[in-house]
């Protein structure tokens, strides 16, 4: 039986964007600033130099900035954390962030096909 390819539910983007990020840790709030590596319509990957636990509610703000965009666009959305990766010595974590309601605008932003 032939083993059928994976196929996201929404496409992905990779684009690197500033993203500030705040979640429960225990009984206080932390926040901390990270960077996307990919976004889509319901989630995003991002680069953070510190962990931020799995299963955490997160609310975040992207900052989207550079090629055709003339002036910042930022785009806020909540949601949890998905799966936590230990990138290697030093280099920090990939944190990947399951959207609690889609991001409707990347829609308007991106092209309809990633890149």
């Amino acid at each position: 039986m032939p083993i059928r390819p994976y196929k996201r539910k929404y496409p992905r983007f990779n684009r690197r964007y500033p993203v500030h990020v705040r979640f429960a840790s225990g009984n206080l709030f932390s926040e901390l600033d990270a960077v996307s590596r990919n976004v889509s319509l319901c989630g995003l990957l991002l680069e953070t130099a510190s962990i931020i636990p799995q299963h955490s509610p997160v609310s975040f703000v992207i900052t989207l900035q550079g090629e055709q965009i003339v002036r910042p666009i930022e785009l806020a959305g909540e949601g949890k954390v998905v799966r936590v990766e230990d990138v290697g010595t030093g280099a920090g974590f990939a944190v990947a962030i399951e959207c609690k309601d889609p991001i409707s605008q990347i829609e308007d932003i991106f092209p309809k096909r990633p890149n």
